[in-house]
């Protein structure tokens, strides 16, 4: 056994604060330095729940650990308290052992809002990565998006057949430079994104907009046999979304269409402001075609007759000289009107 002065000596040198507190009107009997340094006020004779701030004499029973707070030199502490049961030549005691856990909480405050950190960060970066996944499925099909992010790049792919839609506007250079630039590209967008909502009901893709020019593909990039009917069908919808619109609004908008078909190649094009491209014959025949149309007309190639005679009004075939094509067999598509039956 220890000497009782050794004992002591140890008592006041450990960094556990220890108080004797008499059972029965908490009274405190002893307290070593450690203790005292963090409740001045508990000196011998002083009771227990006067001399600690926020302790009351409910919470002196034994059992689980609780916390209160103290303030030394300006700095708030965090001290664990616990309650064991002695005896002391019959008389029974309180023994309360404290210890300063205030680094401990400080630590887990701080991981705590490590995490927090890390979980708004990591919120921040899913937005962002949404925002670029946007932006990219903007400008490439999804299955292009995919082999990017998987690969890094995007191999060059030949897609044959597809039809090709080409719209232009009638007359958008003059009516940009005198109307104002922000109604004009405000309408503009607005229609532009109802072509979207056509094309992707079609299942055409929109490939790209150059100024007032809107250019899809139906049959890319997974491969459809109705594609020029898809097509077709997107741009007739597209002329009656502009003829409805024209009715109600102030700006009147006409397009030409052309509708080519034939093999393209598609591929991402640039390194750094890169963007999804087609290329081939049938873009170009596209554009030339829609160059040659009337306002709100749709003009289409003769090889895509046989396939939409049975559902489109199309007008019979001639012969037109398109640059870099020659001379080329065109008709005129138009959306068929159901037919009105006469009273007799």
């Amino acid at each position: 056994m220890f000497p009782e002065d050794l004992s002591a000596r140890l008592i006041k040198s450990i960094g556990v604060g220890v108080c004797l507190v008499d059972a029965a009107d908490h009274a405190v009997l002893f307290a070593n330095p450690t203790f005292l340094g963090w409740f001045p006020d508990a000196c011998a004779g002083a009771r227990l729940p006067e001399a600690v701030a926020g302790l009351d004499g409910a919470r002196l029973a034994p059992g689980a650990p609780f916390e209160v707070q103290t303030k030394v030199k300006r700095r708030t502490l965090v001290i664990d308290l616990q309650v064991r049961v002695a005896d002391h030549d019959g008389r029974p005691l309180l023994v309360i052992e404290a210890q300063n856990v205030s680094r401990l909480r400080e630590t887990e405050a701080m991981i705590d809002s490590y995490a927090a950190m890390v979980d708004r960060r990591t919120r921040d970066l899913e937005r962002e990565k949404t925002q670029v996944e946007k932006l990219l499925l903007n400008i490439m099909p999804r299955s292009v998006y995919e082999e990017y992010l998987t690969f890094g790049c995007v191999a060059p792919r030949l897609f044959e057949p597809v039809s090709v839609l080409m719209l232009d506007f009638v007359g958008f250079t003059e009516m940009a430079a005198a109307a104002d630039p922000t109604v004009t590209v405000g309408e503009l967008n607005d229609i532009f994104t109802a072509f979207d909502r056509i094309a992707e009901r079609f299942g055409c893709e929109r490939i790209k907009t150059i100024g007032d020019c809107y250019m899809a593909v139906a049959g890319l990039p997974h491969a459809n046999p109705d594609h020029a009917l898809a097509a077709a069908r997107c741009a007739v919808k597209m002329m009656r979304y502009l003829d409805r619109r024209n009715a109600t609004h102030q700006h009147r908008w006409r397009a030409r269409i052309g509708i080519a078909s034939g093999p393209v190649v598609g591929s991402v094009v640039g390194i750094q402001k890169y963007v999804y491209d087609v290329f081939g014959p049938a873009v170009n025949r596209a554009s030339r075609l829609q160059s040659i149309s009337e306002p709100m007309e749709i003009t289409i190639c003769g090889t895509l007759v046989g396939s939409l005679i049975d559902y489109f009004e199309i007008s019979p075939q001639r012969t037109e000289t398109l640059r870099g094509f020659g001379e080329v067999s065109i008709a005129t598509l138009s959306e068929r009107r159901p037919v009105t039956s006469l009273a007799s």
